[in-house]
Protein backbone atom coordinates (compact mmCIF):
# COMPACT_ATOMS: atom_id res chain seq x y z
CA UNK A 1 0.00 0.00 0.00
CA UNK A 2 2.78 2.38 0.87
CA UNK A 3 4.54 1.68 -2.41
CA UNK A 4 1.31 2.23 -4.38
CA UNK A 5 0.62 5.55 -2.64
CA UNK A 6 4.17 6.68 -3.21
CA UNK A 7 3.99 5.78 -6.90
CA UNK A 8 0.62 7.54 -7.25
CA UNK A 9 1.97 10.58 -5.46
CA UNK A 10 4.95 10.76 -7.77
CA UNK A 11 2.70 10.64 -10.85
CA UNK A 12 0.48 13.39 -9.42
CA UNK A 13 3.49 15.54 -8.60
CA UNK A 14 4.86 15.07 -12.11
CA UNK A 15 1.53 16.12 -13.62
CA UNK A 16 1.43 19.23 -11.45
CA UNK A 17 4.99 20.09 -12.42
CA UNK A 18 4.21 19.63 -16.11
CA UNK A 19 1.07 21.75 -15.91
CA UNK A 20 2.87 24.48 -14.00
CA UNK A 21 5.77 24.59 -16.44
CA UNK A 22 3.33 24.73 -19.36
CA UNK A 23 1.36 27.57 -17.84
CA UNK A 24 4.48 29.53 -16.95
CA UNK A 25 6.33 29.03 -20.24
CA UNK A 26 8.31 32.12 -21.12
CA UNK A 27 6.79 34.33 -23.83
CA UNK A 28 8.41 34.25 -27.25
CA UNK A 29 11.14 36.87 -27.61
CA UNK A 30 10.92 38.52 -31.03
CA UNK A 31 14.08 40.46 -31.85
CA UNK A 32 13.20 42.97 -34.57
CA UNK A 33 15.73 45.12 -36.44
CA UNK A 34 15.22 48.83 -36.98
CA UNK A 35 17.46 51.67 -38.18
CA UNK A 36 15.65 54.99 -37.80
CA UNK A 37 12.38 56.04 -36.21
CA UNK A 38 9.57 56.91 -36.79
CA UNK A 39 10.17 55.36 -40.23
CA UNK A 40 10.55 52.10 -38.32
CA UNK A 41 7.89 51.92 -35.61
CA UNK A 42 9.69 49.03 -33.89
CA UNK A 43 11.48 51.02 -31.13
CA UNK A 44 8.19 52.73 -30.27
CA UNK A 45 6.45 49.43 -29.49
CA UNK A 46 7.69 49.02 -25.88
CA UNK A 47 6.53 52.60 -25.15
CA UNK A 48 2.96 52.13 -26.37
CA UNK A 49 0.22 53.15 -23.91
CA UNK A 50 -1.00 50.38 -21.62
CA UNK A 51 -3.82 48.31 -23.01
CA UNK A 52 -2.72 48.48 -26.64
CA UNK A 53 -0.31 45.54 -26.57
CA UNK A 54 -2.71 43.16 -24.82
CA UNK A 55 -0.69 40.02 -25.48
CA UNK A 56 2.67 41.55 -24.49
CA UNK A 57 4.40 39.49 -21.81
CA UNK A 58 1.90 36.66 -22.23
CA UNK A 59 2.61 35.06 -25.59
CA UNK A 60 5.49 37.30 -26.73
CA UNK A 61 7.74 40.28 -26.07
CA UNK A 62 9.55 42.45 -28.62
CA UNK A 63 13.22 43.34 -28.36
CA UNK A 64 14.02 46.23 -30.75
CA UNK A 65 17.50 45.76 -32.23
CA UNK A 66 19.13 48.68 -34.00
CA UNK A 67 21.08 48.02 -37.20
CA UNK A 68 22.11 50.28 -40.05
CA UNK A 69 19.77 48.94 -42.76
CA UNK A 70 18.43 46.03 -44.81
CA UNK A 71 21.85 44.55 -45.64
CA UNK A 72 22.96 44.06 -42.04
CA UNK A 73 19.44 42.95 -41.09
CA UNK A 74 19.50 40.21 -43.71
CA UNK A 75 22.83 38.96 -42.39
CA UNK A 76 21.48 38.99 -38.84
CA UNK A 77 18.36 37.01 -39.81
CA UNK A 78 20.56 34.48 -41.61
CA UNK A 79 22.79 34.12 -38.54
CA UNK A 80 19.84 33.77 -36.14
CA UNK A 81 20.75 36.99 -34.33
CA UNK A 82 17.28 38.47 -34.90
CA UNK A 83 13.90 36.98 -35.78
CA UNK A 84 12.51 39.74 -38.01
CA UNK A 85 14.12 42.51 -40.02
CA UNK A 86 12.53 45.69 -41.33
CA UNK A 87 13.84 45.03 -44.82
CA UNK A 88 13.42 45.98 -48.47
CA UNK A 89 12.23 43.99 -51.47
CA UNK A 90 15.83 44.01 -52.65
CA UNK A 91 16.98 42.31 -49.42
CA UNK A 92 14.20 39.73 -49.74
CA UNK A 93 15.30 38.87 -53.26
CA UNK A 94 18.98 38.61 -52.37
CA UNK A 95 18.20 36.56 -49.29
CA UNK A 96 16.15 34.02 -51.21
CA UNK A 97 18.16 33.88 -54.44
CA UNK A 98 21.75 34.37 -53.34
CA UNK A 99 21.84 33.43 -49.66
CA UNK A 100 19.32 30.58 -50.23
CA UNK A 101 17.30 31.47 -47.12
CA UNK A 102 13.62 30.51 -47.06
CA UNK A 103 12.19 33.90 -46.10
CA UNK A 104 8.66 35.18 -45.61
CA UNK A 105 7.18 38.67 -45.54
CA UNK A 106 4.53 38.80 -42.81
CA UNK A 107 3.70 42.51 -42.60
CA UNK A 108 4.15 45.91 -44.23
CA UNK A 109 6.07 48.42 -42.14
CA UNK A 110 6.27 51.44 -44.45
CA UNK A 111 5.64 52.34 -48.08
CA UNK A 112 7.26 55.32 -49.80
CA UNK A 113 6.16 57.49 -52.71
CA UNK A 114 2.50 56.50 -52.36
CA UNK A 115 0.23 59.15 -53.88
CA UNK A 116 -1.01 61.55 -51.24
CA UNK A 117 1.75 60.64 -48.77
CA UNK A 118 5.33 61.73 -48.11
CA UNK A 119 8.50 60.45 -49.76
CA UNK A 120 12.12 60.43 -48.58
CA UNK A 121 14.14 63.31 -50.05
CA UNK A 122 17.67 63.26 -51.44
CA UNK A 123 19.34 66.60 -50.83
CA UNK A 124 22.47 68.56 -51.76
CA UNK A 125 24.00 71.85 -50.70
CA UNK A 126 22.41 74.84 -52.42
CA UNK A 127 25.71 76.13 -53.78
CA UNK A 128 25.12 75.40 -57.46
CA UNK A 129 27.60 72.52 -57.60
CA UNK A 130 24.92 69.86 -58.18
CA UNK A 131 21.76 70.67 -60.14
CA UNK A 132 21.05 67.26 -61.71
CA UNK A 133 22.26 63.74 -61.09
CA UNK A 134 24.79 64.11 -63.93
CA UNK A 135 26.59 66.62 -61.70
CA UNK A 136 27.19 63.87 -59.11
CA UNK A 137 30.16 62.64 -61.19
CA UNK A 138 33.29 62.85 -59.08
CA UNK A 139 31.29 63.46 -55.88
CA UNK A 140 30.65 61.50 -52.68
CA UNK A 141 27.16 60.08 -52.04
CA UNK A 142 25.99 58.69 -48.69
CA UNK A 143 23.49 55.89 -48.07
CA UNK A 144 22.51 54.38 -44.75
CA UNK A 145 23.49 50.85 -45.83
CA UNK A 146 24.39 49.00 -48.99
CA UNK A 147 21.67 46.71 -50.31
CA UNK A 148 18.66 48.69 -49.11
CA UNK A 149 16.02 50.82 -50.81
CA UNK A 150 18.04 54.05 -50.52
CA UNK A 151 21.06 52.39 -52.12
CA UNK A 152 18.73 51.12 -54.89
CA UNK A 153 17.36 54.65 -55.45
CA UNK A 154 20.88 56.03 -55.93
CA UNK A 155 21.72 53.26 -58.38
CA UNK A 156 18.48 53.83 -60.30
CA UNK A 157 19.22 57.55 -60.71
CA UNK A 158 22.83 56.78 -61.67
CA UNK A 159 21.72 54.35 -64.35
CA UNK A 160 19.49 56.98 -65.95
CA UNK A 161 22.37 59.47 -65.91
CA UNK A 162 24.77 56.90 -67.44
CA UNK A 163 26.90 56.94 -64.32
CA UNK A 164 28.23 53.99 -62.35
CA UNK A 165 28.67 53.98 -58.55
CA UNK A 166 32.28 53.27 -57.63
CA UNK A 167 33.54 54.30 -61.04
CA UNK A 168 31.99 57.75 -61.54
CA UNK A 169 31.24 58.65 -57.93
CA UNK A 170 31.93 57.25 -54.49
CA UNK A 171 29.22 55.75 -52.27
CA UNK A 172 29.76 55.58 -48.51
CA UNK A 173 27.68 54.40 -45.56
CA UNK A 174 26.59 57.01 -43.01
CA UNK A 175 24.11 56.73 -40.13
CA UNK A 176 20.86 58.66 -40.67
CA UNK A 177 21.45 61.18 -37.84
CA UNK A 178 24.97 61.92 -39.15
CA UNK A 179 23.91 62.59 -42.74
CA UNK A 180 22.94 66.25 -42.41
CA UNK A 181 26.11 67.20 -40.46
CA UNK A 182 28.20 65.33 -43.06
CA UNK A 183 26.47 67.18 -45.89
CA UNK A 184 26.83 70.52 -44.16
CA UNK A 185 30.55 69.98 -43.46
CA UNK A 186 31.15 68.94 -47.11
CA UNK A 187 32.33 65.45 -46.22
CA UNK A 188 29.63 64.20 -48.59
CA UNK A 189 27.83 65.87 -51.50
CA UNK A 190 24.48 64.08 -51.76
CA UNK A 191 22.45 62.04 -49.30
CA UNK A 192 18.95 61.11 -48.28
CA UNK A 193 17.48 63.18 -45.47
CA UNK A 194 14.54 61.34 -43.98
CA UNK A 195 12.02 63.42 -42.06
CA UNK A 196 12.64 65.37 -39.83
CA UNK A 197 16.22 65.89 -41.06
CA UNK A 198 15.00 67.28 -44.41
CA UNK A 199 12.80 69.78 -42.55
CA UNK A 200 15.74 70.78 -40.35
CA UNK A 201 17.88 71.27 -43.46
CA UNK A 202 15.30 73.51 -45.13
CA UNK A 203 14.84 75.50 -41.93
CA UNK A 204 18.60 76.04 -41.64
CA UNK A 205 18.92 77.03 -45.28
CA UNK A 206 21.71 76.27 -47.71
CA UNK A 207 20.25 72.95 -48.88
CA UNK A 208 17.86 71.85 -51.62
CA UNK A 209 16.08 68.70 -52.76
CA UNK A 210 17.59 67.09 -55.86
CA UNK A 211 15.00 64.28 -56.13
CA UNK A 212 12.90 62.03 -53.91
CA UNK A 213 12.26 58.32 -53.59
CA UNK A 214 9.23 58.48 -55.88
CA UNK A 215 11.35 60.11 -58.62
CA UNK A 216 13.91 57.30 -58.34
CA UNK A 217 11.80 54.20 -57.86
CA UNK A 218 8.14 55.22 -57.94
CA UNK A 219 5.98 53.94 -55.09
CA UNK A 220 7.89 51.37 -53.05
CA UNK A 221 7.20 48.76 -50.43
CA UNK A 222 10.10 50.30 -48.57
CA UNK A 223 10.08 48.23 -45.39
CA UNK A 224 8.50 44.91 -44.50
CA UNK A 225 8.88 42.60 -41.53
CA UNK A 226 10.70 39.59 -42.95
CA UNK A 227 11.91 36.46 -41.21
CA UNK A 228 12.71 32.80 -41.77
CA UNK A 229 9.79 30.64 -42.86
CA UNK A 230 10.45 27.94 -40.24
CA UNK A 231 10.45 30.47 -37.39
CA UNK A 232 7.17 31.95 -38.61
CA UNK A 233 5.53 28.54 -38.97
CA UNK A 234 6.70 27.37 -35.54
CA UNK A 235 5.59 30.54 -33.75
CA UNK A 236 2.51 31.45 -35.75
CA UNK A 237 0.16 31.89 -32.76
CA UNK A 238 2.47 34.32 -30.96
CA UNK A 239 3.13 36.27 -34.16
CA UNK A 240 -0.59 36.66 -34.81
CA UNK A 241 -0.94 38.02 -31.26
CA UNK A 242 1.88 40.45 -31.98
CA UNK A 243 0.34 41.63 -35.26
CA UNK A 244 -3.06 42.09 -33.61
CA UNK A 245 -1.46 44.32 -30.98
CA UNK A 246 0.57 46.15 -33.60
CA UNK A 247 -2.55 46.94 -35.64
CA UNK A 248 -4.10 48.40 -32.52
CA UNK A 249 -0.95 50.50 -32.07
CA UNK A 250 -1.08 51.66 -35.70
CA UNK A 251 -4.63 52.89 -35.15
CA UNK A 252 -3.50 54.79 -32.07
CA UNK A 253 -0.48 56.31 -33.87
CA UNK A 254 -2.59 57.40 -36.85
CA UNK A 255 -5.24 59.10 -34.68
CA UNK A 256 -4.72 62.91 -34.83
CA UNK A 257 -5.97 63.17 -31.25
CA UNK A 258 -2.76 61.41 -30.14
CA UNK A 259 -0.28 63.68 -31.92
CA UNK A 260 1.16 65.08 -28.67
CA UNK A 261 1.46 61.68 -26.99
CA UNK A 262 2.98 59.99 -30.03
CA UNK A 263 5.48 62.84 -30.41
CA UNK A 264 6.55 62.31 -26.79
CA UNK A 265 7.11 58.61 -27.43
CA UNK A 266 9.21 59.30 -30.54
CA UNK A 267 11.20 61.92 -28.61
CA UNK A 268 12.08 59.37 -25.91
CA UNK A 269 13.71 57.15 -28.54
CA UNK A 270 15.39 59.83 -30.67
CA UNK A 271 16.44 62.10 -27.76
CA UNK A 272 15.15 65.07 -29.78
CA UNK A 273 12.41 67.56 -28.87
CA UNK A 274 8.86 66.25 -29.25
CA UNK A 275 7.91 69.42 -31.13
CA UNK A 276 10.02 68.15 -34.05
CA UNK A 277 7.46 65.40 -34.71
CA UNK A 278 4.04 66.85 -33.91
CA UNK A 279 3.27 68.35 -37.32
CA UNK A 280 4.16 65.42 -39.58
CA UNK A 281 4.81 62.06 -37.90
CA UNK A 282 2.12 59.52 -38.78
CA UNK A 283 0.27 62.02 -40.99
CA UNK A 284 0.07 62.17 -44.78
CA UNK A 285 3.30 64.21 -44.71
CA UNK A 286 4.95 61.01 -43.52
CA UNK A 287 5.37 57.71 -45.37
CA UNK A 288 2.39 55.38 -45.63
CA UNK A 289 1.70 52.63 -43.09
CA UNK A 290 -1.10 50.21 -43.92
CA UNK A 291 -3.53 50.01 -40.95
CA UNK A 292 -3.74 46.21 -41.09
CA UNK A 293 -0.07 45.69 -42.02
CA UNK A 294 -1.00 44.31 -45.44
CA UNK A 295 1.86 44.19 -47.94
CA UNK A 296 1.07 45.39 -51.47
CA UNK A 297 2.42 42.39 -53.36
CA UNK A 298 1.95 43.96 -56.81
CA UNK A 299 3.94 47.03 -55.75
CA UNK A 300 6.72 44.91 -54.27
CA UNK A 301 6.87 42.81 -57.44
CA UNK A 302 7.10 45.97 -59.54
CA UNK A 303 9.96 47.20 -57.35
CA UNK A 304 11.87 43.95 -57.91
CA UNK A 305 11.18 43.97 -61.65
CA UNK A 306 12.28 47.60 -62.02
CA UNK A 307 15.54 46.99 -60.17
CA UNK A 308 16.17 43.94 -62.32
CA UNK A 309 15.58 45.88 -65.56
CA UNK A 310 17.99 48.59 -64.39
CA UNK A 311 20.64 45.96 -63.74
CA UNK A 312 20.71 46.83 -60.03
CA UNK A 313 19.24 43.53 -58.89
CA UNK A 314 20.63 40.67 -60.94
CA UNK A 315 18.28 37.91 -59.74
CA UNK A 316 14.52 38.41 -59.95
CA UNK A 317 11.86 36.84 -57.74
CA UNK A 318 8.24 35.73 -57.79
CA UNK A 319 7.40 37.83 -54.74
CA UNK A 320 3.99 36.26 -54.08
CA UNK A 321 5.63 32.94 -53.15
CA UNK A 322 7.42 34.61 -50.25
CA UNK A 323 4.64 36.82 -48.87
CA UNK A 324 2.40 35.30 -46.19
CA UNK A 325 -0.42 37.67 -45.28
CA UNK A 326 -2.46 34.95 -43.55
CA UNK A 327 -1.14 35.99 -40.13
CA UNK A 328 -2.06 39.64 -40.64
CA UNK A 329 -5.48 38.67 -41.99
CA UNK A 330 -6.16 36.50 -38.94
CA UNK A 331 -5.07 39.33 -36.65
CA UNK A 332 -7.27 41.83 -38.51
CA UNK A 333 -10.31 39.56 -38.16
CA UNK A 334 -9.87 39.62 -34.39
CA UNK A 335 -9.99 43.41 -34.34
CA UNK A 336 -13.28 43.43 -36.23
Amino acid sequence: MIKRLTYTGLIAAALVTFATSTLTAAPLKIRIQWSVTPAHMTPLIPLAPKGIYKHWGKSYVVEPTRMRGSGPALQAVAAGEIELGGMSAQALTLGVKRAKIDLRVIAQVMSGGVKGWGSSEFMVRDDGAINSFKDVKGKIVAVNAFGGTIDAAIRAMASRANLMPGRDFQVVEVRFPAMLPALQSKRIDLTVLVTPFNLIALRKGGFKKLFDMADALGATETLSWIGKADFIKKNRAALVDFLEDNMRFRQWLNDPKNKDARAEIIAKVTKRPAKNYKSWAFTNLDNYREPHAMTNVARMQRNVNDLNKLGILEPTLDVAKYVDMSLAKEAARRLK
